[in-house]
This record gives structure tokens, sequence and C-alpha cells, in this order.
């Protein structure tokens, strides 16, 4: 596929502002990390071998640990069978993964009461959580979980607002002071109240979160792909377009807003900054995800009330200022490369 010589200079334009493209080849490596987290953090082996057998279990089925000798029918839990191997002579070995934990174990010690410190010999990187969960897997499944949020956000929500907002600038009239009067009277509706009363109703989930913020998040981009189509539409190849004879759906898709993307574009970094503040403040409420899901926000709520546990706090603050400000050094770049000004010539 060609890429157009005026995409490739936009391209260019941001790949030369490297604080915004350094922390978006930063903030790909995270999504892949959070893509691929059972790999690194994960309390399944990544290899099993019992001297006749090779097993893969991080991605396949329960395996009880009567498999393996260990007496019981539940799954099996890998590091003690990684110590017992160790113990005999022999082949048989378990490489666990970075992290031997999941996001949702309880790591629980004798005589002493979580939350525990960073500990190396325990591979708690980062320390545990207030009923000793491992803080590095809390932290990369919460971030996984924030980025689906923001993306799933950022699709409906854009598809919503680019739909309706060509059509009240392209059709114009009657449509466009209704659809006015709609967003007006329902941007005023406190989104905050409606979360409270619906969270104390319905114990709320990934999608029901997503559904109420799209409800009260659609409205934003529609002002701005409103004005950028009146805007497009008195120009003059859309009048040469109608001329042809060409539809309005034609006409809005194909012409109007391919000239309105670099607009389109802009916006999604600070969408998805956005997306993932939303739900961390919900949940540090406690009105987001319900428990035990990993949450940024439920791990700035422990931060708080367990000061003297600094490690709680001071890890998830860290976090999520480094992934909110790489987020908004990729959106500087990407208004400052792909800003029409700087590739449009007026006479």
């Amino acid at each position: 596929m060609r890429i157009d010589p005026l995409t490739l200079k936009k391209i260019r334009r941001f790949k030369s502002i490297k604080r915004g493209y350094y922390s978006f080849l930063l903030f790909v490596f995270l999504l892949v990390i959070a893509a691929f987290a059972e790999l690194l953090i994960n309390n399944r082996a990544l290899v099993v071998f019992d001297g006749e057998t090779l097993r893969f279990p991080v991605y396949g089925a329960i395996i009880p640990g009567s498999e393996f000798g260990l007496g019981y029918e539940y799954e099996t839990n890998y590091r003690e069978l990684q110590a017992k191997y160790r113990q005999m002579e022999g082949t048989r070995f378990v490489i666990m993964p970075l992290v031997p934990y999941n996001a949702y174990e309880n790591d629980l010690q004798t005589g002493v009461y979580p939350p525990f410190p960073p500990s190396f010999a325990h591979r708690h990187f980062l320390g545990t959580d207030e009923i000793g969960r491992d803080m590095v897997a809390r932290l990369v499944y919460g971030f996984r979980i924030c980025i689906v949020f923001s993306l799933l956000l950022l699709v409906i929500n854009f598809t919503i607002g680019i739909s309706l907002g060509c059509l009240m600038g392209y059709v114009g009239g009657k449509f466009d002071l209704l659809f006015q009067r709609v967003i007006e009277i329902w941007s005023s509706i406190p989104f905050l109240y409606v979360i409270m009363i619906i969270s104390s109703i319905i114990i709320p989930n990934l999608i029901i979160l997503v559904l109420i913020s799209v409800i009260f998040g659609w409205m934003g981009l529609t002002w701005y792909m409103r004005t950028a189509t009146y805007k497009e539409k008195a120009r003059d190849y859309v009048m040469a377009a109608r001329a042809l004879g060409a539809s309005n759906g034609r006409i809005i898709f194909r012409h109007i807003l391919p000239n309105a993307v670099s607009l389109i574009v802009t916006f999604v970094p600070f969408s998805v900054a956005g997306g993932i503040g939303s739900l961390t403040a919900l949940d540090f409420l406690g009105f987001g995800l319900p428990a035990p899901t990993p949450s940024w926000g439920e791990l700035l709520q422990q931060g708080t009330n367990n000061l003297q546990a600094i490690w709680i706090i001071s890890s998830t603050v860290v976090a999520l200022v480094f992934v909110m400000v790489s987020i908004t050094f990729i959106g500087e770049a990407v208004r400052e490369g792909f800003d029409p000004r700087m590739h449009s010539t007026y006479e």
C-alpha cells in the first residue's frame, strides 16, 4: 500500500519531535507488556518438564496437582512444584515468569501481616498491597484494564461524535438546531451523580462503565466535527463532487471526513488519557469496578489508607504520572505533526 506523500511528511514531522516520538515508542512497549502480561507476571509456569512430558500451562487448561504427584485435585501450585523439583535429582524443571504471582493471589506469610515491603527474596519487587497481593501484578493488570476501557470508550465516542457532528455540519438547519439544544441539555446532567445512583442499584462492570461514560462523553468531539464540516462544506471540492452527482453519504465520508482527519487524530491521545483518568477516579471514589478487579484507583485508595506502606501509593502515583505524561507528550507531538497549517499553503 502506497502512503500519500503529505501523510509521510506529517509522520516525519511527528518523528522529529523527539519527546513525543520516544514517548510513543515507550507507550507501545507498555501496551505490548500489558497484552502479554501472562508471560511475565503469572502464578502459572511458562514451561514444566516432569521427566516425560513438556507442558506450557500459562495459556493452557488447568492442570491439577495430582498430575505432578502433589496429592490434590485443584490447580497446581507451580512455585511449590518448582521448589520440589529443585530438591530432586534429574532433568525435571519448572520455569516461572519473572513475577510468579497473579493479580488476585494473596501471598501471606507466617507471623506477619500485609502489606509487605518490597522483597527480592519473595519476588515482590514493589511489595504487596494491604491483603498481600503483588503490587507489580496489580499495576500491570490494572493498566491493561485501563487501556481496554479507554480504547472502547474512544472507539464508541468517536463513532458517535464524528457521525453526528458531520451530519449536524452538513445538513444544518433544524436538524443542527435540534441537536445543539439536545447536547446543551444533556451536558448539564451531572455525570458523577448518575454513576452514584447506578452503583447503588447494580454492581457496575467494565461494559456498564463504558456505556455510562459513552452516554456523557460523545458530545465533546461532536462540536469540533460540526465546525470542521461547516468549513469543509463551503470548499470548492464539495461543490464539484455535488455537481458530479455524488451522494450526501459519499461527500461526507469520502471527501469531507478525510480532510478533517487531522482534527480527529490530534484528539486520540488526549481521549485515551481522559479514559484512564476517568476510570482511576471512579475506582478511587468507590464507584468503579468491583473488587477484586485490579485497579489503579483502588491502589491509590489503599495507599491513602496505609501511608506507613509508602510503596503502595508511591508506585501507583509514579506509574499513573508516567503514563499520563507520556500520553500528553504523544498528544502534543501528534497535534504539532498533523497540524494542517504546517502542511498547507494559502493564496
